[in-house]
């Protein structure tokens, strides 16, 4: 078996021992080379499960968390989904591969005219990258089938809820310090939003404007 075979059985042994067990979820995360998005002094621990640096004091998730939280937004081939949060583009390359259409946000331009270098090296042509402050959303491609965000806020952002189309999905974690977050799941129903804990993560807090970068 070739190093990179070896590599990618052992990466994808890892998820499913976190409980990451979605078929299509495993399969884009296989298809989608964590190698890409880690650059730097940290490329060579790309395939381990354990968050890393990247520019702009922001971090690229371990792999498990993405895998779950991917899991838990249940995307369909058909569904347009809102990324808060693009950091690397990793969880958006991921997404690229289950959703119709992927729109992902970011505070700072430089991650998101790196992420798009990214996106065009790779020809994930359904993603659009976008400098926004993500707390607001994008109302203009409202309303989304799914949200992901991938930084704390101490309650689901407004505009985030209003944005999600009824029996749609957001996930993120919420908690007030670094210390204590939890990952939860918010389902929109007819007559109001349905909340579901999911369990214990540590993200990046969701700060509000523009970086200055």
């Amino acid at each position: 078996m070739s190093d990179e075979a070896e590599r990618k059985m052992r990466f994808l042994y890892a998820l499913r021992s976190k409980g990451v067990t979605d078929a299509r979820v495993l399969g884009a995360m296989e298809t989608v080379d964590r190698g890409v998005f880690v650059t730097g002094l940290f490329a060579e621990r790309a395939y381990e499960d354990m968050p890393l640096p990247i520019a702009c004091g922001q971090t690229i998730s371990q792999p498990s968390v993405v895998g779950l939280m991917t899991q838990a937004l249940a995307v369909s081939a058909r569904d347009k989904v809102l990324e808060v949060g693009t950091g690397s583009g990793y969880q958006a390359a991921i997404l690229s591969q289950l959703a119709r259409r992927v729109y992902t946000v970011d505070r700072h331009r430089r991650l998101v005219r790196e992420a798009e270098a990214r996106f065009a090296a790779l020809g994930l042509a359904n993603i659009t990258a976008l400098t926004a402050d993500g707390s607001f959303g994008l109302p203009d491609q409202a309303p989304f089938d799914r949200i992901l965000v991938t930084a704390a806020a101490e309650d689901p952002p407004g505009p985030l809820l209003a944005q999600l189309r009824i029996g749609g999905i957001m996930v993120l974690p919420v908690g007030q310090s670094d210390a204590v977050q939890s990952l939860i799941k918010v389902t929109r129903g007819e007559r109001g939003y349905d909340y579901e804990e999911l369990r214990p993560v540590r993200f990046v807090p969701l700060v509000e404007g523009l970086g200055q970068d």
